[in-house]
């Protein structure tokens, strides 16, 4: 079960709030027993590039051995 603070893995791209799969982000908010989360996504520097509503099919937990890749941000 996902909970606030816990590492989440987007499942698919969100291209207007500049999202793209595979991109991790952090549980800020759980909505309705984990039907939907708000879900915080950040550079590695800690600038915020989105805060998006996502319902539990959008997103996975992080698995063990799993490592995060770099991507630059386009304006």
């Amino acid at each position: 079960m996902i909970k606030e603070h816990d590492r989440v893995v987007l499942r698919k791209e969100i291209p207007e709030q500049g999202l793209k799969t595979g991109d991790v982000g952090t549980v800020v908010h759980v909505y309705k027993k984990g039907e939907a989360f708000e879900v915080e996504f950040v550079t590695l520097d800690g600038e915020t590039v989105a805060i998006a509503t996502l319902v539990a099919s959008q997103i996975r937990p992080v698995q063990r051995k799993e490592i995060t890749h770099a991507r630059l941000l386009r304006a």
